[in-house]
């Protein structure tokens, strides 16, 4: 068996990373191919060397562009690669560019794709990020989804249930995996300041790029003195914000430490220092649940839901009362930062690659990876919505009647059909098949 791991941006690598060193320990044979999105020296070379990874065998080397320029430039380097290279499965990871043009050419190929994290829904069509994570779902075979929601939105889209699988999130392994080898290597401290800090990372165009929306931020950020505010700047960022004649007065606050970005276990260790977490990041969201550090989102919306959920996030916006008050409830409420720094992890304990590739190498062995012709397409097929009264199992009811449970329904909230999920008293949605 040989499996193509697809990365491009350092959240691919990183997220990526604990599902490579599965492979390794099974003995599969594998290839890496790096499409080169994040393309500078700390960010490809060093960042594999630091994160204990070998070398990707194809670097794409895309670069900077537009989106369709960047896609188009990975799709025809990808293909080169995947017809030579003739993998079993292709692995793709989140919602960038890169997964876009690795799951639309495997899948052009008829070679099966895996979406790690698939699932996620922001229902924002203006993000970038969410077209991309649509379209490798209609592209996948496989669906390595992170919470049950992440699974039910994929029902709702028609998706099988017997090609999803639930196996938490893979940055609940990479976090305690990376985070030894931070803390391995750190000799001294390398983050010195006082007081409680607040970690801020912001990104996000919307943000950036909107003058009203990043004052308001600012202005938050200028009245929470009772905090340590420790902003690693982008240095486009930086640009913008002297643009708007903002960076001046924080460069004044002397509760606020600008810092040049820092590298990514650098980074974790930062954030497990870190008395809150602030951003406008998705993977952020994840990891600050993981490392028990109470998340504040600069965002009205959120493909984390889950997060939120647990009671790990709270979504604040860019508004500027709702980011000041949050931020000194949460500081001066020891119930409700107890409540969140301890929120139930949605994302699983660490075991979500070893899930992975207990899947593949189930199907593979079975015989059901490969992209064939469906025997039952000339089959006649009826959806129907059912109130069970017998108990009986998912399993049971597919094997009894020739059918698919597509979703379930208990007390009006839809739920995965696990196939030992007792059906009695709930409601069903059936797929059921009938030769002509």
């Amino acid at each position: 068996m040989k499996i193509a791991v697809i990365i491009g941006t350092r959240p691919e690598i990183i997220k990526m990373a604990p599902v490579i060193d599965e492979i390794e320990k099974r003995n599969i044979d594998y290839i890496l191919i790096h499409t080169g999105q994040h393309y500078d020296h700390e960010m490809s070379d060093q960042f594999f060397i630091d994160l204990e990874l070998r070398k990707p065998d194809f670097n794409i080397g895309v670069g900077s562009g537009s989106h369709g320029k960047q896609t188009a430039t990975m799709m025809n380097g990808i293909e080169e690669v995947l017809v030579a290279e003739k993998p079993d499965i292709v692995l793709v990871q989140g919602d960038t560019n890169a997964v876009l043009a690795g799951a639309l050419v495997a899948s052009k190929l008829h070679i099966p794709v895996g979406h790690v994290e698939a699932g996620l829904r922001s229902y924002d069509k203006s993000m970038p990020e969410e077209i991309n994570r649509e379209i490798a779902d209609v592209c996948s075979k496989l669906y390595f989804v992170p919470t049950e929601e992440s699974a039910v939105n994929l029902l709702f889209e028609g998706i099988s249930p017997k090609d999803i699988f639930i196996t938490g999130n893979t940055i609940v392994d990479t976090c305690i995996r990376n985070l030894k080898i931070a803390q391995k290597s750190e000799e001294k401290p390398k983050f010195d300041f006082d007081g409680d800090i607040l970690t801020l990372t912001m990104h996000r165009a919307e943000n950036v790029d909107n003058k009203e929306r990043l004052q308001n931020i600012i202005d938050a950020l200028l009245e929470l003195d009772d905090v340590t505010v420790v902003f690693p700047v982008h240095p486009r960022t930086v640009k913008t914000l002297k643009e708007f004649d903002m960076f001046e007065k924080l460069e004044n606050a002397d509760h606020i430490k600008l810092i040049k970005p820092v590298g990514y276990l650098d980074f974790l260790l930062l954030l497990s220092k870190s008395k809150f977490i602030m951003t406008d990041s998705g993977g952020l969201q994840e990891e600050a649940i993981t490392l028990n550090v109470p998340c504040m989102t600069l965002r009205y919306n959120t493909e984390r839901p889950e997060t939120v959920k647990a009671g790990g996030n709270i979504l604040v916006g860019a508004e500027k009362d709702k980011i000041t008050s949050t931020v000194k409830e949460i500081l001066n409420n020891d119930d409700l930062y107890g409540k969140m720094s301890k929120a139930e992890n949605p994302y699983g304990t660490g075991n979500s690659s070893k899930g992975i590739l207990d899947a593949i190498l189930g199907l593979y062995d079975a015989g059901e990876l490969k992209i064939t012709v469906p025997e039952d397409i000339m089959k006649n097929r009826t959806r129907k919505l059912l109130e069970i009264k017998e108990d009986i199992s998912v399993l049971e009811f597919e094997n009894n009647h020739d059918s698919i449970v597509k979703m379930v329904f208990e007390e009006g909230s839809a739920v995965f059909p696990y196939e030992n999920l007792n059906l009695n008293g709930k409601t069903a949605l059936i797929d059921s098949f009938k030769a002509d």
